[in-house]
């Protein structure tokens, strides 16, 4: 088993307090159905910036800005990216970046 980052990217915020329900509960069934694969529901991103190799600091992210993050526990890339294939970001028009995250320390 390992542990995987679906980042998230694109995709809109609900406008009402109804759509913001209806998301909420998409994502809490979403959670349950994955149950013990999830290791981090995570969040979504707010503001960045980008620090770069020689110090200097920009308003923004460098790239296609990421959204937000959940992290998930699968025997393989491919079944986390199938996993992801149930996440309610999709619904939203947003898409999902999946990668392996390494354990290294």
């Amino acid at each position: 088993m390992a542990d995987f980052a679906l980042l998230y990217s694109g995709g809109g915020m609900p406008e009402t307090e109804e759509e913001t329900a209806r998301v909420m509960k998409a994502w809490n069934d979403w959670y349950e159905d994955l149950g013990k694969a999830i290791k981090d529901g995570g969040n979504p991103f707010g503001a960045a910036k980008t620090v770069g190799s020689d110090g200097s600091l920009r308003d923004g992210p460098t790239g296609s800005p990421f959204t937000g993050y959940t992290i998930l526990t699968a025997e393989s890339l491919d079944r986390a990216a199938e996993l992801a294939k149930g996440s309610p970001a999709l619904q939203g028009g947003g898409s999902i970046t999946v990668y392996e995250i390494v354990d290294v320390m």
